[in-house]
């Protein structure tokens, strides 16, 4: 029973770790400050962006650092490369140091690396201490990550409202703090017997659905008083209510120390639950059927083609009737859910391209919408709203990731493809896009905003997930660190996109709308990122085009997978 109890109490140092270590999301609040201090244009304010994004391409360094180092040491790395690298660029922004610019970018980098290094080190908790839960885990911890720009907004309005560097200060500083209060959960971890129990699917998703209710209501109160302005003293009341929702699960140790006294109940609603998890041990199920299934029609036919399952679905032959559609669907397709594979046979699949392409041109651009937020309000004079517009894409990126999750709830009652859910998700992104270059009203604004949130928010939980499913659990580690190398690709592309039209805007439109200040060039009026808009609502059509294609080549693997799963129930309980 302590087990259980201490399990659950690493789950809340990571929701801990999570929610104060997404630093790259509050850049806006505080780059508008950094151009003019740095006195740089837009393009090269766009290459800070962007080496924050290229600490991504660095993350595997954490897995390294994990084979030789504790995990806690590992933690504290993170935490000093923040420290460091947010740090000077406090002390610069305030004038106490100067630096180069190039040396900006590195700190910039080190930042960016910093919050690869925290992430490793959640998806390793929640990997080594929920293994049958591990999807649902996952999913809940990286949805707080979504809500640090948030947080972050909350404690600088409580200190100081008119402060913007004050944002760099607690992206040094608040990181280590929290990895000190989340040191002995961690130095305490309960024995690998203790967290993987029979039942434990069963027996803890109650547990789960609790917390992903507390997560709402927490999403919900930072939506509506972190956006909201309100002077030094209120702010301080709303921080400490939003510290309050993130202690509160701490409770839940306790419950499960109380198990004993209302088990029979307990286990009588779970048991009813209309919910089930999917983890890894359901992927290897499946492909051991599915060999024996393979192995017994290739014996049967005795011609040597490589058959898999229903609906002809793999057949390498076929009637010429079925042109190049079945042709462009049946090649190269994915034979079985959870089947491993190496770097070099990633590269090769077409899947993989195609999935590469709706994260590059979906999660990737919302990404660097949000790093544009603080120039973008500026332009439509909307400066004193910046603060509010990155708690909104915030706090819906937060219910995106939360939303991720909604699949392993319902999936008794309906049943889609998890990529079909991805394709669902990269629906409100060129909407918003549209939205954003048809009108520049404070409404059309804010509306575009959360719906960007909202679906990158989604892409960002989910792929961890889609990952695992498409190309082997065991391979996550490698094979997501290549996903996610089109983050820093198209931060740079698509930042310097929007920066050249922006520069283009301030010098060349008419009257007396552009100015200098602090010697760096701003762009004022609609015009500045409409042409942006436009190509970036393009490009997130190719991204929805892209994820289509995938859900329909990939859809016959996961109904194959579901009908195995369901075959399979009786024999499992």
């Amino acid at each position: 029973m302590a087990g259980q109890s201490r399990k659950w109490m690493i789950l809340i140092a990571t929701i801990w770790i999570q929610a104060f270590t997404g630093t790259n999301f509050d850049f806006s609040s505080y780059s508008s400050t950094m151009k003019s201090v740095l006195k740089i244009s837009q393009v090269q304010l766009n290459y800070l962006a962007t080496a924050s994004d290229l600490g991504k391409v660095f993350g595997w360094s954490s897995g390294l650092a994990l084979m030789y180092l504790p995990l806690s040491i590992v933690m504290f790395i993170a935490a000093a490369m923040g420290l460091l690298g947010y740090g000077l660029q406090f002390l610069l922004v305030n004038h106490f140091i100067t630096l180069p610019y190039f040396l900006v970018f590195l700190l910039c980098l080190l930042s960016g690396c910093s919050i690869c290094w925290f992430n490793t080190v959640c998806f390793v908790l929640c990997i080594k201490n929920f293994p049958v839960n591990r999807p649902l885990a996952l999913s809940l911890t990286v949805s707080f990550n979504g809500v640090s720009a948030a947080l972050y907004t909350l404690a600088a309005n409580s200190i100081n409202p008119l402060s913007d560097q004050l944002y760099l200060l607690l992206n040094a500083l608040v990181p280590l703090l929290t990895s000190f209060a989340a040191l002995l959960p961690i130095l305490r971890q309960p024995p690998l017997s203790d967290t993987h129990s029979p039942h434990a699917a069963r027996q803890n998703s109650v547990i789960f659905l609790t917390l992903n209710i507390l997560a709402v209501f927490t999403g919900i109160y930072l939506l509506i008083f972190a956006s909201s302005a309100s002077d030094e003293a209120m702010s301080r009341v709303y921080f400490g209510g939003a510290l309050v929702l993130l202690i509160l699960p701490l409770c839940i140790p306790g419950v499960i120390y109380a198990r004993d006294w209302f088990r029979h109940a307990v286990h009588s609603r779970v048991e009813s639950s209309s919910f089930i998890l999917v983890h890894v041990n359901d992927l290897e199920l499946h492909k051991e059927l599915l060999t024996r299934q393979n192995s017994a029609r290739s014996v049967s036919n005795g011609d040597g083609q490589h058959l898999l399952g229903e609906n002809g679905y793999g057949i390498q032959g076929g009637k010429s009737s079925h042109v190049n559609c079945d042709k462009f669907f049946g090649q190269d397709q994915l034979e079985m859910l959870g089947e491993e594979h190496s770097a070099a046979v990633l590269v090769k699949r077409l899947d993989f391209w195609l999935y590469y392409v709706a994260y590059f041109c979906g999660g990737t651009i919302g990404l660097v919408y949000s790093n544009n937020i603080g120039q973008i309000a500026q332009s439509l004079g909307h400066s004193s709203r910046t603060s509010t517009l990155v708690t909104l894409y915030s706090s819906f990126s937060f219910f995106g990731r939360l939303l991720s999750a909604t699949p392993d709830y319902i999936r008794n009652k309906f049943y889609c493809a998890r990529t079909g859910w991805l394709t669902i998700a990269l629906l409100p992104t060129p909407i918003a896009f549209i939205l954003l270059a048809s009108s520049d009203s404070t409404m059309a604004l804010d509306i575009g905003t959360a719906l960007i949130g909202l679906s990158s928010g989604f892409i960002f939980a989910a792929a961890v997930a889609v990952t695992s499913e498409l190309f082997g659990p065991d391979s996550l580690s490698v094979n997501h660190n290549i996903l996610i190398t089109n983050i820093p690709i198209g931060s740079l592309l698509y930042g310097f996109m929007a920066a050249t039209v922006y520069e283009a805007n301030a010098i060349s439109a008419p009257g007396n709308k552009n100015m200098i200040m602090s010697d760096s060039l701003v762009c004022m009026g609609r015009q500045c990122y409409f042409l942006t808009f436009i190509w970036w609502a393009c490009i997130s059509v190719i991204g929805l085009l892209s994820s289509l294609l995938l859900f329909l080549r990939t859809k016959h693997a996961y109904d194959c997978f579901e009908r195995h799963r369901i075959s399979a129930q009786p024999t499992l309980s």
